[in-house]
């Protein structure tokens, strides 16, 4: 093999591993400039400055795109979470700020929070988007987080509570955020503030769900 040969090979093959994020980010730019619907696979081909056919060999339609998106953007977060909340032990105040705290600081990324507000607008349209975004994030992190409440008040940490319910209280205020900034355009001055928001939001979430300290159940843990 010649040395040009040699050295063009990997150039090449970093370009090839590099093609589907390059193909989901003009994707993400055009789906939330023009919406999913009036987005055509020409026109992330161009935005991407690839052909068309190479989209297709990674996306075979605009809605494998979607559910691209939410793999990349999602997932990973979803998996940190089930991370810090598999077998832990104590307090799950702790870990339920460090979570949400997580979460708000993954969000911060102009790139990433694009994603949840593309589920916002297009969930309601495209129902196997839905679907997709519940068994691969909801169906998970859901119950772990559900089972921590739960632990929680056997061990006498918080207040007998629902926990299934509990859970919609915790998560319900990040989602009303997004969902008054994305369908009503409400929108805090100066941007969605999600640290703001997470902080201001654990400071009442625990001083209604904590219970008093004669409630503990001391344990070695």
């Amino acid at each position: 093999m010649s040395e040009i040969a040699k050295e063009r090979g990997p150039k090449f093959r970093r370009r090839a591993e590099a093609r589907p994020d390059e193909v989901l980010d003009a994707a993400l730019e055009l789906f939330i400039e023009k919406g999913f619907a009036a987005t055509r696979v020409d026109d992330i081909a161009k935005r991407a400055g690839l052909s068309k056919g190479t989209v297709y060999l990674y996306f075979p339609s605009k809605e494998a795109l979607l559910e691209g998106l939410v793999r990349r953007a999602i997932l990973p977060i979803a998996d940190s979470a089930l991370a810090a909340i598999r077998d832990y032990e104590g307090d799950p105040r702790i870990v339920l700020s460090m979570v949400l705290r997580m979460l708000a600081g993954r969000i911060a990324d102009p790139k990433i929070i694009a994603t949840p507000k593309l589920i916002f607008r297009e969930a309601m349209s495209f129902p196997d988007l839905a679907k997709m975004y519940r068994a691969e994030v909801l169906d998970r992190v859901l119950p772990a987080i559900e089972g921590l409440i739960r632990k929680g008040v056997e061990q006498g940490y918080l207040r007998q509570v629902d926990p299934s319910l509990t859970v919609r209280s915790i998560m319900g205020p990040v989602m009303l955020h997004f969902a008054m900034a994305e369908i009503f355009g409400i929108t805090p001055e100066g941007g969605l503030h999600m640290d703001k928001l997470v902080d201001n939001h654990l400071t009442i979430l625990f001083d209604g769900l904590s219970a008093p300290p004669s409630a503990k159940t001391w344990s070695a843990s």
